[in-house]
């Protein structure tokens, strides 16, 4: 008998749990419709299963890419809102509209977790990461090299230093395989450096992987990036990763990323190139 009363109350528990989150769905969904006392274009937020476990997290004191690492979830964008001293549905929604507008209507934002602490409230809004994981990794070393071949062609300058037109990079199949390596052991230990987890260096990596005898390697990582355009885009923005990527000795080029959801970065990137002897 006891055991079926227990088993009663954590069912009503549990029931009232989700309906406190359900509430607070509506709520916020209700201020974003409004758009800051003005018709909004965005869709209404979906409750996310990982978002609410990245909410508790939050309510207990961890950071927001902390709380996101943890649980999981890849996003190309994200915000946490906290408000205290609300009890109604009309509360949240006023306290939202109030100090929250740009936030709230923001479009790009799609999912929602809530934990709800006697009058504190904790949201996490974010968008789902339109990151490259579920593509054939040929396809997207391909679209890279799209976007440096492009800039090789046009000529560019890179910081204080102009670099003319040179000839187009061509895909390397041994490349390309030091270049996923690289990016998995930096994805699977959260490090992102040049030298391998076991201290190797990018050449000897390129050696290690068959590519053979060579006049010159270079390398370019990024993390964090979830595109290629967007990784391509960052290297060229910086001097050093740019330069290596209008070199005119360099000949040829391998790609490869990886993905590690429980990391703040989510993705890595390397870039090999390489010049035969």
């Amino acid at each position: 008998m006891r055991l079926s009363l227990l088993l009663a109350a954590l069912a009503v528990a549990a029931g009232a749990v989700q309906s406190a989150k359900a509430d607070a769905l509506a709520a916020v969904n209700w201020a974003r419709l409004r758009g800051c006392n003005s018709q909004s274009s965005a869709p209404s937020l979906r409750s996310n299963s990982t978002l609410q476990r990245a909410a508790v997290r939050l309510a207990s004191g961890a950071g927001l890419h902390e709380a996101l690492a943890a649980v999981g979830y890849l996003t190309a964008q994200s915000s946490a809102l906290h408000m205290s001293g609300v009890l109604s549905d009309a509360q949240v929604s006023d306290a939202l509209t109030a100090n929250y507008c740009r936030t709230l209507i923001d479009p790009t934002l799609r999912d929602m977790g809530v934990e709800r602490r006697g009058r504190e409230l904790w949201i996490v809004l974010a968008a789902p990461s339109a990151m490259p994981a579920a593509a054939d990794p040929a396809s997207v070393g391909k679209q890279v090299l799209e976007f440096v071949n492009r800039a090789r062609a046009a000529g560019r300058r890179c910081g204080g230093k102009y670099f003319p037109s040179v000839a187009p990079l061509a895909l390397n199949v041994n490349l390309a395989g030091a270049a996923r390596a690289h990016s998995s052991e930096m994805a699977r230990y959260a490090e992102f450096s040049h030298r391998g987890h076991d201290g190797s260096t990018p050449a000897q990596r390129v050696e290690r992987a068959g590519y053979g005898a060579h006049r010159i390697v270079g390398e370019n990582i990024a993390a964090g990036a979830m595109t290629p355009l967007e990784v391509t885009d960052g290297w060229l923005s910086s001097p050093a990763h740019c330069e290596n990527i209008m070199d005119g000795r360099f000949t040829e080029i391998g790609i490869g990323y990886a993905v590690n959801a429980g990391t703040a970065a989510g993705m890595y990137w390397t870039q090999d190139f390489a010049a035969r002897r």
